[in-house]
């Protein structure tokens, strides 16, 4: 089984918020879209209350469409945001 093993495992041993905090430097976007989500997530848990008559599964399907829209969007934003920099701007990190 060992001799499948092809690749090295990397020497250092990164936790999670390291590498959240890596792939946060990385993609700055990402940070916006995991807030947009908490806060999507916060007002659904408020609003639950508030649902009418409105059934239980119906809210949570539209609570999970907009929390993955927020995120989508953050994401979208954030890619052209770099395409933009990096082929119209010309900024190149050299």
């Amino acid at each position: 089984m060992m001799g499948m093993m092809s690749g090295k495992m990397p020497s250092y041993d990164e936790t999670h918020s390291d590498k959240l905090a890596r792939k946060a430097r990385e993609s700055p976007f990402m940070p916006i879209g995991l807030a947009g989500l908490v806060a999507v997530c916060a007002i659904g848990a408020y609003k639950y209350k508030n649902r009418g008559g409105m059934s239980t599964s119906v809210f949570l399907m539209q609570l999970r469409v907009a929390a993955q829209g927020t995120v989508v969007a953050a994401l979208s934003i954030g890619l052209g945001y770099t395409m933009a920099n990096e082929y119209i701007f010309n900024k190149k990190d050299e």
